[in-house]
């Protein structure tokens, strides 16, 4: 007589739904690392024990149509590196941050530049963060 049971339990593994979700996962993260994208140079910036200084800063704004403004009053281009010496004349060390639309020709933000650079202003180029 055979007194064994119906019910045998076999000690196999079906591999196979593993395997998908294996490739799905890795399908997800191929597409995902695509979308990210990095703003800045990974490197190793040096520690310093000072404190940071609020200082003013004057704004060159150049508009699509290149009209200019200095902290918003319109000024010529031929007049730009005049008023900014009255404006500055005073500062200890001057700063201007340069803010350009996307569609301004390099060529007048390079002239601010020039005139940033001949004065020894020093110049910080606004841009938007992603």
């Amino acid at each position: 007589m055979n007194l064994r049971g119906r019910n045998k339990i076999t000690p196999e593994f079906n591999m196979s739904s593993m395997t998908d979700i294996v490739f799905l996962l890795l399908i997800f993260f191929m597409i995902a690392s695509t979308l990210v994208t990095t703003n800045a140079i990974d490197i190793l910036l040096p520690t310093a024990s000072g404190k940071t200084e609020n200082k003013k800063s004057t704004s060159i704004s150049i508009q699509k149509d290149l009209v200019f403004y200095i902290d918003q009053k319109e000024v010529e281009v031929q007049n730009l590196e005049s008023e900014l010496l009255k404006l500055l004349q005073n500062e200890t060390a001057p700063t201007l941050v340069l803010r350009a639309e996307k569609s301004v020709p390099v060529d007048y933000v390079v002239k601010v530049m020039d005139i940033a650079n001949r004065n020894k202003y020093k110049i910080i180029l606004a841009v938007n963060p992603n």
